[in-house]
């Protein structure tokens, strides 16, 4: 058996409409998994590009939007990716904006795993992949929302790993770091943020939405069955240096 096949298996990919998401749930694809490719929008070109799959309508500005979802059809993969960040200095921060992005990056996030969680564990396998940011070590400037949000999608993962590991189910986490999306577009327009972020990568590149998208693979796939509570670094070095 190849340990880095998902032949066989069902994938949900949130935010899977571009960027990430849709890296991710193109990478599971190519690795033999049958992806719903889920997004507030339809996930057409997504779609496109996988060449095989379906797609779901999910906005989680209802953090309940998921809870019906595994209960109707076998789904081994979750891929929590859906994800908003909202930019203000803390002294001027919205309760509006901070309840938002709180509600789509944490609480939807949450009880989408529960669900997920109800219907995997009497099956006693399955497969969370959450993703993490290097705000979930680090403070960032201008994001609180989205600072307290990844730093509780890691908490969470390694809550959900320690109360599910022992029933069979892998619940693991992905930080990015810089990547070229249309999130990091205005960093990567401006000359001096851009030269002061790869002057801090080792790698001395910006990350592509493949490099995420491989390592969601290995996370869903055999090779990791040992993996249990783990928020990986795809960050090129960022936090090494």
């Amino acid at each position: 058996m190849n340990p880095f096949s998902l032949d066989g298996q069902v994938a949900l990919v949130t935010g899977a409409n571009t960027g990430i998401g849709q890296a991710i749930a193109v990478a599971m694809a190519q690795a033999g998994a049958e992806v719903i490719a889920s997004g507030r929008r339809d996930c057409d070109e997504t779609l496109a590009l996988m060449g095989r799959g379906r797609g779901l309508r999910l906005d989680f500005s209802d953090p309940m939007a998921a809870r019906d979802v595994f209960a109707s059809e076998r789904i081994d993969i979750l891929v929590n990716n859906a994800g908003i960040i909202r930019r203000a200095d803390a002294v001027d921060f919205s309760e509006a904006d901070w309840d938002e992005v709180m509600d789509v990056n944490l609480k939807a996030l949450f009880f989408t795993c529960q669900a997920f969680a109800k219907a995997a564990l009497p099956r006693g396998r399955g497969k969370i992949v959450n993703i993490a940011s290097l705000l979930s070590f680090q403070g960032g400037i201008r994001v609180p929302s989205y600072t307290a949000s990844k730093h509780g999608v890691a908490g969470l993962t390694k809550l959900m790993a320690n109360e599910w590991a022992a029933a069979g189910l892998n619940v693991n986490a992905i930080a990015p770091g810089y990547i070229k999306t249309n999130n990091t577009a205005a960093l990567r327009a401006d000359p001096d943020r851009s030269r002061a972020i790869l002057d801090r990568i080792p790698a001395g590149r910006w990350g592509r939405p493949e490099d995420i998208g491989q390592t969601a693979v290995f996370l869903s796939a055999p090779a990791s069955d040992y993996f249990n509570g783990a928020v990986l670094n795809v960050d090129g070095g960022w936090l090494a240096r």
